[in-house]
């Protein structure tokens, strides 16, 4: 394996075998209200393939399985596609999936997705049990960043593509049954990694990264100086969406939240990248020449607030870290949150990796520095037992130990980031392209499935045939409380408080 490629060395060194563990040993004391099952997806490339972009590696889930203050196991597993077998995606392979970058709870499935492909079905033991296309209603891909509204328990989710259509949208009802589908008009060839939903809108994103045949990495997008960022609103209720273009050019790979203002103005958290930053944590994610130290490169923490009435959009910064993967408690997702969390990276004034947490409704931050040679995920909420409060529960994290050669599921105070206990995993495990629990560390012990069409299972060595999309598609994917505050007119430079 050449591991003069970043994201195949150090903390992103993959893991060569599946084990299971049992009776993990804590330091600390896990709540008991966390039981449950938490999962972590992310691109971990087979012994002697070293991939020719982060996002491109072969699929492997991480869980941990908490029962009354006990760690009662630890596995992992690759997810067992195509992919895996060594059949190559080229574009029009639904089931050709890595399917590596998330994974959700829905309609008593767990599903593992990656962006360019249909989900793959794994069961509560991390077993796959095949590619799942909702009883035959969704015949392309499916984006690996759905919303749940925790409202109604819908499922929003899209699926993109460089070629017409270039834009779909769906909506499956909490059973996991597809109830909507609908082209959106006015979307581009845009690389569209995420989205947002408000309890009245679903919230497109067209960035100026868009489908270019010059880039040879196996993700074909490039930043384009002519082509601007557009935020596209569609009403949930039904009509049509209204695209807003935005005067300072950027590109969004995550998104915080979206919600409507008590105005009707539609506000939108995200990091963001300038063309700099891109382009730059670009040949990380590639192995380019002049790589950095880190996989981000400086995206930033924005607002962008939608004013249907004006047609204006104001881009406000609400901080200067380098930050990415952010996460809220998932019971705000679609109306005002107060906090959010995300992956400080090195710069800006930092050494080493952090998480923090925003405030905005102060402008304050907090920073849990996690020490020489340690890399966090993305931080996961679940909220306490009784909870009142936003904040009232609890951040999950992997962390990736260098120093020690290990890893371990450490468990934070949401409301101060002081630790509450960390799970010793047995193998290592690299941080992901996108980290995530599964729902959240309070589902059932065994969730029951919801009835409906099974999913298809997977032949070995990809011997049945393949689900064809209609264009040819090159891509691979790149790598729910009371309601918050609302938030403060303007971003004063936040306040930092760091943790020892």
């Amino acid at each position: 394996m050449n591991l003069e490629k970043p994201y195949v060395s150090g903390h992103f060194t993959p893991v060569t075998d599946e084990i299971t563990g049992r009776d993990l040993k804590v330091r600390g004391t896990l709540p008991p209200e966390l039981n449950g099952r938490y999962f972590r997806n992310g691109h971990n490339p087979k012994p002697g393939i070293t991939p020719t972009h982060w996002f491109r590696g072969e699929g492997m889930i991480h869980g941990v399985r908490l029962t009354d203050g006990r760690a009662e196991w630890y596995r992992n597993r690759w997810v067992r596609t195509p992919f895996l077998d060594g059949v190559p995606f080229t574009g029009t392979e639904l089931e050709v999936s890595a399917a590596a970058t998330n994974i959700i709870f829905h309609g008593g499935r767990y599903l593992a997705l990656q962006e360019a492909n249909l989900p793959y079905e794994v069961s509560a033991d991390l077993d796959t049990i095949g590619v799942h296309d909702f009883g035959g209603k969704l015949t392309s891909a499916m984006t690996a960043h759905p919303k749940e509204d925790p409202a109604t328990g819908e499922l929003h989710f899209f699926s993109y593509s460089p070629f017409p259509p270039y834009l779909t949208y769906y909506v499956a009802d909490a059973s996991g049954d597809i109830v909507k589908s609908e082209v959106i008009d006015g979307s581009g060839p845009s690389l569209m990694h995420d989205f947002a939903i408000t309890r009245e809108h679903v919230v497109f994103i067209n960035s100026p990264v868009v489908f270019d045949h010059a880039e040879h990495s196996g993700i074909p997008y490039r930043w384009h100086d002519d082509v601007p960022l557009r935020i596209g609103v569609m009403p949930r209720a039904g009509g049509p969406t209204s695209w807003f273009e935005v005067a300072d050019q950027a590109a969004l790979l995550h998104v915080a939240n979206a919600y409507t203002d008590a105005r009707g103005r539609i506000v939108l958290e995200a990091p963001r990248f300038d063309r700099s930053a891109w382009e730059n944590s670009w040949k990380w994610w590639v192995g380019a020449p002049g790589y950095g130290t880190s996989p981000d490169a400086g995206s930033t923490m924005y607002r962008w607030i939608i004013d249907p009435a004006t047609g204006k959009v104001t881009t406000e910064s609400l901080n200067d870290l380098a930050t990415e993967f952010p996460s809220i408690n998932d019971a705000h997702t679609g109306s005002a949150h107060r906090y959010s969390y995300a992956i400080a990276f090195p710069g800006a004034g930092l050494s080493g990796y952090h998480t923090v947490k925003f405030d905005t409704l102060t402008g304050k931050e907090k920073l849990l520095a996690h020490g020489e040679g340690r890399m966090p995920g993305e931080a996961v909420f679940a909220p306490a037992e009784g909870a009142t409060g936003e904040d009232d529960g609890y951040l999950l994290t992997i962390v990736s130990d260098l120093t020690a050669d290990a890893s371990e599921l450490l468990v934070l105070d949401a409301s101060d980031l002081s630790t509450v206990a960390a799970v010793e995993l047995p193998a290592g495990c690299p941080p992901a392209s996108t980290a995530t629990g599964s729902p959240t560390p309070n589902c059932p012990p065994d969730p029951p499935r919801s009835p409906g069409p099974p999913s298809h299972p997977h032949a070995p060595n990809g011997a049945r045939a393949l689900r064809q999309s209609s264009p040819p598609d090159p891509r691979s994917a790149p790598a729910p409380a009371a309601r918050a505050a609302a938030h403060s007119p303007t971003a004063a430079r936040p306040h930092t408080e760091e943790l020892p």
